[in-house]
Parts: structure tokens; C-alpha cells; sequence
């Protein structure tokens, strides 16, 4: 008996569980779905679980949620490709329920399932759905059916194909202003599977609809349609057709829907054509960039260098650049900080003398700016610079204004100057280093901020690696290890952590002699964290001193330090002397 109603009972136990009170029992249940199909075999999963799933009329949307997300892989477990349509229904169901998150996963799962069906099952069993669905009473079932016709269209039949084309047109003109969201959103994915000649007459209409929408949220969404469409059409359809949408919208009375066009201008350009984009985008893209919405002009002066990139040089200088010097002083913090993350990029398109003449007071004005995201987002760009003006100019110009940031008040805009400076180091060279830069790098392992004394040890080990050993043995080492006295145990730990990423890059011989007796003589200390600090230290210093002095000097310290009276100390000399075990086994 037992035999008979083992298969029935994974079913019964899913039914118990989904209709149970507890919601977290019918996620679970929910999200084993696929080992209930398995145990169930391909026929039942077939025939008894999936209506059951389509008359489960939960009211939670995290179960429907994770129903429609198990739902999107469940074809090997209903027998493969040639039954994949039992799946729709369940799925059909959940595109038409108010939380927008479930029903954008249905969608998706519908597509995902679309992909792998059969042409003759599509035409039978999809298409049939996404009309449904685009006839729905409710406007959630036309707000779903948008995204599946780009899964519906390439398989139908010349007649149905039209008859598609007729209902997203009618979509379009929806009541509902969220159904002409959806197609004004999904348009693009739709036009890509239309044929060239339906392109021109059927889809460009719809579009011409959409941009002349009155609710801006529509328009919105038809930008970016222009750039999906541009992409479509021959480039003369695109300048008659696109074009002239673009230079509207850019002058639209909502500033979303300028925000949009701002944000999406370069692909729209890439769209029309270098020629187009001269004639008529440069006075639209001007435009945007005195807009009276800070959020336009954010997204406006984000783009900046890449606009400049299609343009020739004379014509940024001309009408671009009078707009940069303007955005470097706008009222919004916000446009400032957008503008100093991407003007350094256009150096190189501008060239060395438009450069040094128009874009050098801007950095200068941009790295003196009083808010802290501006100067940390043209430090963090200054090499794009560099490459253009060279070294000499660089610092004549910038880096007073650099040590300047480098005891900024706000710690973030120092911890970029740190993450700079071997950067800076590499091209200013170790003479200029030495003279400006040295005692700054000094100064920072003794900051209030832990990050930035963290940095300033990578800082100086980045360095070591530059300028090589001989050079650091004089200009960074003695430095060093003077600021082990330091009274403030904080700083002590800066100075052994310092010593340990310095060690494998001084070698063995510099270790030995200088590295290793001030952290020896460290494990003295009356403070527990610098003691255990003293032997992390002593661990990654064993593979780099030669076995004798890891016998005379090191293992005999960490046997000390395993005797402390705190525990955190002999734990981690405990821990060092099994390493320093560990390296002479395998030697």
C-alpha cells in the first residue's frame, strides 16, 4: 500500500504546504518545486501540478513571485520542449496581478520559454496568449502582453504578423497611461523583429504617437526609443524620421524628459551620423547644458567628453567649451562634481594648446572647488592630463594645488591624493618627489583616520617598488622606524604594518639589519595590540629572512610572546610559531 501512495504523497504534502498560514512554508514549498516535479515524474507534473499551480490563487506576492521565477525553467521536467506550452497558463494568470515585480517576472519567464518552443507551438499556444493578454479587461494583462511580442512576432504567419503590428499600434493608444508606458518601453525590442518594410510605415507611426504623448512619463520612455529605432533605420530614414523628434524633445516642456535625452544623447548621435550631430545636435546639446534643471545639467555635463569625442576640435572649442566654463561654476554642487568626473577626458580632444590655455583654469577652479566630490573627481583623472600638457606644465600648474588636498579636511579627498601618488611619483620622477612630495608621505601614517595611515603604509611600499630598495633604504626606511616611538600605541601599529609590506620588497639583508630589531624589540611593548600585532608581523617575515635567523631571533621572541598573560597575544604567536613550523618541515 505503501508502494501505491508514495508518489502521490510529494503532491499532497505541496498542497498541505501552499495552503498553509505560514508564509515562509509556502516560499519553501514553492522553491522545491522542481524536486516535487522530479518525484512526480514528467506525465503528472503534467497533468496534476501544473493546474494546481494555475488555480493557486495565493495572495502573498513573494509565493506568486517565487512561482513565476521556477516557473521560467520548469520545460525539463514536463517532458522537454514538445510540452513546454502546459507551462503558459500558470504563467498567463500571473502577468495579470497588481505587483508590477511579479509581473515583470512572469514576462521575463514567458520569454525565456517563448525562445525554446517550437514555431508550430508558438503560432498554436503563444500567440493566442499574448492576444489575451493585449485584449485584457484589466490593464495589467496589456501592461504584460508589451513585452512578448518581440517572442511572438518572427514566428507568425504573414496575416498574424499584421494583425500584431495592429494590436501593439493599439497599445499604444491605450487609456491607461502605464499600457502606453509599457509599449513606448518595449517598443525597440519589438521594431528589432520587424521587417524593413513594416519599419518605416506601421512602427513609425506608433512611435510618432508616443513622442507626442501627454503624459511625460511616455515621452520619456519614447527617447529611448529614438536610439533603438536610430539603430534600425537607413541613416537618411533616421535624420528624416529621428532626428527631428530629438531636437523637440531636447526642448520639451518636462525636464524629464530633457533629463532623457541628455542622459542618452551620445547614443542618439551614434544613431544619426557625424554630420546630423554637427548640424543639429551641437545647439540641442548646448541647450541642455544651460538648462535651467540642475538634474539636466547633470546629466548633460556627464557627457561632456564623449560629445566632444564626435566633434572635430574647432567646433568643441567653439560651442562647448564657453558652456564647460560655465557649468565649472554652476550653483549646483552636483553639475560641479558631474563635470570634474569626465572633463579631464577631453585634454586629449581638445590638444596640448586648447588645453593649457581653456582647460587649465577650469582644473585649477574644479581642485580649489568647496565641495569635496569635485576636487576628489578631478584628482582621481589627473593622468588623462598629464598625457597631454606634460610633466613640467603639470606641476608648475596642479600640484600646489595638490598639497594643498593633501591636508584636506575631509579624509576622502586625502585618500585620493594618497592613491595617486605613486602614480604622480612614477611620472614626476624621484628628484621633483623627493623635494615636494617625501614629507607628505611621512605625515599621513601619523593621521587621525585609520584608512588613510593604512593607505600611506601601501603608499609607501608602492613607492619602494618604483624607485627600488637603494632608495628606500634612505628616503623611506630610517623614517620609518623613527615613528616607532611614537606615544600613541595606534601609530606604533601603522609603523609594523608598515614594516611588513616593506619587508619583501627590501630583501632579506635590509630585514635583517633594520626591519627585524625594531619589531624584536616592539614585542616589549606594554600595549596587548601591539604585541599580537608584533607577531602577525614576525609570521610574514619568516619566508623572507634566511632559516638561521628564524632559529635565533624569531622563534624564540614568538615562544616569549606565546607566555603572555594575554590571550589574544598567545594566540597569535601561536599561530606564527605553527607557520615558522610549517616552513622549516617543508624546506
Amino acid at each position: 500500500m505503501a508502494m501505491i501512495d508514495e508518489p502521490l504523497y510529494p503532491i499532497a504534502i505541496l498542497i498541505d504546504e501552499l495552503k498553509n498560514e505560514d508564509i515562509q512554508l509556502r516560499l519553501n514549498s514553492i522553491r522545491r518545486l522542481s524536486t516535487i516535479a522530479r518525484a512526480l515524474g514528467e506525465e503528472r507534473t503534467r497533468k496534476e501540478l501544473i493546474p494546481f499551480l494555475s488555480e493557486n490563487n495565493d495572495d502573498d506576492d513573494e509565493v506568486l513571485l517565487a512561482m513565476a521565477e521556477e516557473l521560467g525553467v520548469f520545460i525539463p521536467y514536463v517532458g522537454g520542449v514538445e510540452h513546454a506550452h502546459v507551462l503558459l497558463p500558470p504563467l498567463e494568470t500571473l502577468c495579470t496581478v497588481e505587483e508590477t515585480c511579479v509581473r515583470d517576472k512572469a514576462v521575463e519567464s514567458l520569454c525565456r520559454i517563448g525562445a525554446q518552443m517550437r514555431e508550430a507551438d508558438l503560432v498554436e499556444w503563444f500567440i493566442p496568449l499574448v492576444k489575451r493578454l493585449a485584449a485584457g479587461e484589466w490593464f495589467t494583462a496589456r501592461v504584460s502582453s508589451c513585452g512578448l511580442f518581440h517572442i511572438a512576432y518572427p514566428s507568425a504567419p504573414e496575416l498574424l504578423k499584421a494583425d500584431l503590428r495592429s494590436i501593439y499600434g493599439q497599445l499604444c493608444q491605450d487609456d491607461m497611461p502605464m499600457v502606453r508606458r509599457s509599449a513606448a518601453s518595449n517598443l525597440g525590442k519589438f521594431a528589432a523583429t520587424v521587417e524593413q518594410s513594416h519599419l518605416k510605415s506601421d512602427i513609425m507611426s506608433i512611435f510618432e504617437d508616443l513622442t507626442q504623448d501627454d503624459q511625460d512619463s511616455v515621452r520619456l520612455l519614447a527617447v529611448e526609443g529614438c536610439a533603438a529605432l536610430g539603430k534600425l533605420l537607413e541613416p537618411q530614414d533616421c535624420v528624416a524620421h529621428i532626428l527631428p523628434v530629438i531636437v523637440n524633445f531636447s526642448q520639451d516642456k518636462s525636464w524629464r524628459v530633457r533629463y532623457m535625452v541628455a542622459n542618452q544623447l551620445y547614443e542618439l548621435c551614434e544613431a544619426v551620423g557625424p554630420e546630423p550631430t554637427r548640424s543639429d545636435l551641437v545647439p540641442a546639446y548646448v541647450r541642455l547644458l544651460r538648462d535651467n534643471e540642475a538634474e539636466v545639467r547633470i546629466a548633460a555635463a556627464g557627457k561632456v567628453t564623449k560629445f566632444c569625442r564626435i566633434l572635430n576640435p574647432q567646433l568643441a572649442i567653439q560651442h562647448i567649451l564657453p558652456c564647460v566654463k560655465e557649468l565649472s561654476s554652476d550653483s549646483s554642487q552636483h553639475v560641479r562634481s558631474a563635470l570634474a568626473s569626465v572633463i579631464m577626458g577631453m585634454a586629449p580632444v581638445l590638444g596640448k594648446e586648447a588645453t593649457i590655455e581653456q582647460l587649465l583654469p577650469i582644473f585649477l577652479s574644479l581642485l580649489k572647488d568647496e565641495f569635496p566630490d569635485v576636487r576628489l573627481n578631478i584628482i582621481s583623472k589627473l593622468d588623462q592630463v598629464n598625457q597631454v600638457i606634460g610633466i613640467d606644465l603639470l606641476s608648475q600648474s596642479l600640484l600646489p594645488a595638490i598639497v594643498e588636498l593633501a591636508e584636506d579636511r575631509h579624509w576622502r579627498v586625502r585618500l585620493a591624493i594618497i592613491e595617486y601618488i605613486p602614480l604622480l611619483a612614477s611620472q614626476l620622477g624621484v628628484g621633483f618627489f623627493d623635494d615636494k612630495l617625501g614629507a607628505l608621505c611621512m605625515q599621513w601614517l601619523e593621521d587621525k583616520v585609520f584608512s588613510i595611515r593604512d593607505a600611506a603604509a601601501n603608499n609607501l611600499k608602492r613607492l619602494a617598488e618604483e624607485f627600488r630598495s637603494d632608495w628606500a633604504m634612505q628616503h623611506i626606511v630610517p623614517q620609518v622606524l623613527e615613528k616607532i616611538n611614537n606615544p600613541h600605541y595606534l601609530y606604533r601599529m601603522t609603523i609594523l604594518h608598515a614594516i611588513s609590506l616593506l619587508a619583501p620588497v627590501m630583501g632579506p639583508d635590509i630585514t635583517c639589519q633594520k626591519l627585524l630589531p625594531v619589531v624584536i624589540n616592539a614585542s616589549k611593548d606594554r600595549v596587548p595590540n601591539i604585541k599580537f600585532n608584533v607577531a602577525k608581523v614576525l609570521q610574514s617575515l619568516i619566508p623572507i629572512v634566511d632559516q638561521s635567523v628564524v632559529e635565533n631571533t624569531v622563534r624564540p621572541c614568538l615562544v616569549e610572546l606565546s607566555e603572555d598573560p594575554d590571550v589574544d597575544v598567545r594566540y597569535f604567536a601561536v599561530q606564527a610559531l605553527q607557520a615558522s613550523d610549517q616552513v622549516m618541515m617543508s624546506s
